[in-house]
């Protein structure tokens, strides 16, 4: 069978691992805090607002779950004449972007991913199509993706 997903002659890599690390800080923020907050109103309120502290706590397990095996899914490849990026368990998708359509290429990265040395990268087209972004870089691979992509991106262009 054949795997629209895995072109034959590009060899993915797998982003950091410490990605896992921030998006579950991200997600306790955003899951655990709410929660506490409606445990509290329901022993000073009503007891009904448990209700919310268990929706809260159960999407922040499942999430909790899920988010090693998103970070698993990503990857990233250099092929002859295009960068790939593939991502997705469930819909998965495989962006394409041509080296002659790069325009630039931003590099981010927030207070905690810096805190655990990754960054992303965002590549930008004439279309927004085809613009791609790969978080969970190593921050030195970041910079190499950035500088490599932007050249590579002027020389084809160039080259057109």
């Amino acid at each position: 069978m054949v795997d629209p997903l895995n072109p034959g002659d590009a060899e993915f890599r797998p982003v950091s691992a410490r990605l896992v690390t921030v998006r579950v800080v991200g997600l306790l923020v955003w899951t655990l805090v709410p929660a506490l907050a409606c445990a509290v109103l329901a022993v000073v309120v009503t007891p009904w607002v448990w209700i919310g502290t268990g929706v809260f706590l159960a999407i922040m397990v499942w999430l909790l779950w899920l988010v090693p095996h998103q970070v698993r899914a990503i990857g990233f490849a250099e092929g002859e004449d295009e960068f790939l990026v593939r991502r997705g368990i469930l819909f998965r998708r495989l962006t394409v972007v041509p080296y002659g359509r790069i325009q630039y290429v931003d590099v981010n990265e927030g207070p905690i991913a810096r805190h655990f040395g990754i960054a992303s990268i965002t590549l930008h087209t004439a279309s927004v199509e085809t613009s791609g972004a790969l978080d969970g870089l190593p921050a030195e691979e970041a910079v190499r993706l950035r500088d490599m992509l932007a050249q590579r991106g002027s020389a084809e262009l160039a080259g057109l």
